[in-house]
């Protein structure tokens, strides 16, 4: 009688998903190496609330596993002009190499790397995807490589798997070093919907972009620079 084959190992990894083009194309790229992919999106009191939806749609369309929307109570919500009702989103011009934006929100990235390590620990999941980028980004210290590489060293540090050795936990931000216009190259590639994903960080009625955003500006420069037309502000 022939043995029954072993069952292929399951690669498992949890994709912090926002709904914008950088997170949606960062669950392609797992994907497409082969990855299970687990969508972790987060309401936050953001003004950009559409995005949820986006990282909704994003999910189902592109077969992920499971997708968690999980709410975090920032202390001082006012501390950031994405989270602050009363505050004024800049607009028309590309922040970087100046000083930190008023749209950064205090410890973002840590929160969303520590609820993706403590959900890839309960699911056997060490790879974590975040779509942090250095090029193409208004110069938010939790994007750079130094933080993201000392992160993934507290996790080893400080839990179970990675004491243990049940888990080795690795951050992978594949767009890291990209332009915006190399970010929509690679998404094309793959075959994303852009118009499934949103990007403003304060959208109009029915998540209009508003188009003046650095976050929006951005990602217009990308797409014209890629010389490609961008669906979701036709």
């Amino acid at each position: 009688m022939t043995s029954p084959a072993p069952a292929a190992t399951v690669h498992k990894a949890v994709i912090l998903l926002s709904g914008g083009l950088d997170s949606s194309t960062c669950l392609l790229i797992a994907r497409s190496e082969g990855f299970e992919v687990h969508a972790l999106s987060f309401e936050y009191g953001q003004r950009h609330a559409v995005e949820l939806e986006r990282a909704r749609a994003v999910a189902s369309r592109y077969g992920a596993a499971s997708h968690r929307v999980l709410r975090i109570e920032l202390p001082e919500p006012r501390a950031s002009a994405l989270t602050d009702p009363d505050a004024v989103v800049p607009r028309g011009g590309v922040a970087g190499g100046g000083p930190i934006p008023p749209t950064y929100v205090p410890a973002r990235n840590t929160l969303f790397l520590a609820h993706a390590a403590a959900l890839g620990e309960s699911i056997g999941a060490g790879v974590i995807f975040i779509g942090a980028n250095v090029l193409d980004y208004s110069g938010y210290p939790d994007c750079r490589p130094e933080f993201l590489e000392a992160f993934e060293r507290a996790l080893q540090l400080g839990t179970k798997a990675g004491v243990e050795g049940g888990l080795e936990f690795e951050i992978r931000a594949p767009l890291l070093a990209l332009t915006k216009a190399d970010i929509v190259r690679r998404a094309a590639s793959l075959g994303l919907d852009f118009a499934l994903t949103s990007s403003c960080y304060d959208p109009g009625r029915g998540g209009r972009p508003c188009g003046g955003c650095d976050s929006c500006r951005l990602r217009a420069r990308g797409f014209a620079e890629a010389g490609l037309a961008d669906p979701a502000v036709a």
